[in-house]
């Protein structure tokens, strides 16, 4: 299947590349970066994408640093909801299946305190969730053949893209250089591994799995204090962790208290996803962190 790669670089974009070569290559991905084309001219996007030959479309690209956004909302809706629309308008003309990465953080301001489905009422409470739901809507209005994948807390070896790294590394970095940890413990969330979200988007197309919303996490959830007394732990590290309330750690955009993803959709049709205590061991492994 001729693939186009979209934000080849970051922590999933590498990942699908690696995982697609060592299972040896039932895409063909043409990785398309900065480069080649600057996503952020939507007008040259169109036209690169149109005089392209391809038969599936992965977008990993987005403006994802939850912070700045709020400071830039009109770059946030045209990367993460404008572009999102070109795209799946260009792959309904081509009969190509399009494949959108989006984020928990469509979730946060529900009331629900239990794993959110795919037909939860969405909920966003930041620019950037608000942003990427537009671009899910977008998606799915299109009439394309739309996977919409939502991931959350992602870490994975290539560093996120803009952000010099993920969660498990400042982690380890600040808990090596400081000794102690105070990490926000009223946030619950689902850790998980781009190497394994990775690895289903490949099972998912393999399979032609039917379009629609999926939840694509690790099993299990966790709070950012648990997760990073995980990290600690298992990559022997002396520091103590210590947990604190959001309040006493604001942010200039608010982090959902809840967004926990069930994904009961995506094991029923390719398998159980592995828990992301299991995703971050291998994943540690992976980097040379882990001591124990």
């Amino acid at each position: 299947m001729k693939t186009i790669l979209l934000g080849p670089n970051g922590q999933l974009g590498s990942d699908i590349f690696c995982k697609n070569l060592r299972e040896g290559e039932p895409l063909s991905i043409k990785p398309v970066d900065r480069s080649i084309v600057d996503l952020t001219d939507l007008d040259a996007t169109s036209r690169f994408l149109q005089g392209a030959d391809f038969k599936c479309l992965i977008n990993c690209s987005s403006y994802h640093k939850t912070d700045e956004v709020e400071q830039n909302p009109e770059l946030a809706f045209k990367i993460n909801a404008h572009l999102v629309r070109k795209l799946s308008e260009i792959c309904l003309k081509k009969n190509a299946r399009f494949v959108h990465v989006s984020t928990d953080y469509v979730f946060g301001g529900q009331q629900k305190r239990q794993p959110l489905t795919e037909l939860d009422a969405k909920a966003p409470i930041n620019i950037y969730g608000a942003s990427k739901s537009m671009g899910e809507d977008f998606a799915m209005r299109s009439g394309a053949d739309v996977l919409v994948l939502r991931v959350a807390s992602l870490f994975g070896v290539a560093g996120a893209s803009g952000k010099g790294g993920n969660f498990v590394e400042t982690m380890i970095r600040v808990g090596k250089e400081k000794g102690k940890l105070s990490v926000v413990a009223d946030q619950f969330m689902s850790p998980t591994a781009t190497a394994d979200v990775a690895g289903v988007i490949i099972q998912m197309l393999r399979f032609g799995v039917p379009s629609g919303i999926w939840n694509i996490v690790n099993s299990n959830s966790a709070t950012w204090y648990e997760f990073a007394q995980r990290i600690i732990e298992r990559a022997g590290i002396c520091a103590s962790v210590m947990p604190i309330s959001s309040a006493e750690f604001p942010t200039p955009a608010k982090r959902p208290p809840y967004s926990v993803l069930d994904n009961a959709k995506i094991t029923a049709a390719i398998g159980p996803m592995r828990p992301w205590q299991d995703a971050l061991d291998a994943y540690l492994i992976a980097k040379g962190h882990r001591a124990n």
